[in-house]
């Protein structure tokens, strides 16, 4: 099982991998989709989850397709038959990622002012 801790620093997400898995989870049913890959595992053929919505297949198919690009899920066609399955990884590494970014900071990590620590000290013009 995979720990939902961050990942390590030097392995961050890119701006464009943020904002195309940020952009794919920004949608109710592509969180909706990825939710029924997580909880039932393994693959799923595209007409199982088309029937979990009431929307037509080509808007099924074109969410499956952004949730591809994001590289949120890999499929494995067959035929005329697609199976996708989540890449839990790749999730779990950009968006814990960009959470890691909203850490407090350490006190070596929070920003020092190299100013005038007070208005008394600007007005002698002096500073600290």
């Amino acid at each position: 099982m995979k720990s939902a801790v961050p990942p390590p620093l030097e392995s961050a997400p890119t701006l464009a991998e943020t904002e195309a898995v940020f952009d794919a989870l920004a949608h109710e049913v592509r969180r909706h989709i990825l939710l029924l890959l997580s909880q039932r595992g393994g693959e799923l053929p595209s007409g199982y989850l088309a029937q979990k919505f009431a929307h037509s297949w080509p808007t099924t198919t074109r969410h499956l397709r952004v949730l591809e690009a994001a590289g949120l899920v890999e499929v494995r066609r067959e035929g005329r038959s697609s199976f996708y399955r989540l890449d839990r990884d790749r999730l779990l590494r950009i968006a814990g990622g960009w959470l890691a970014l909203l850490a407090p900071p350490t006190p070596e990590l929070t920003w020092q002012s190299s100013g005038p620590k007070s208005v008394t000290s600007v007005k002698k013009g002096t500073s600290r």
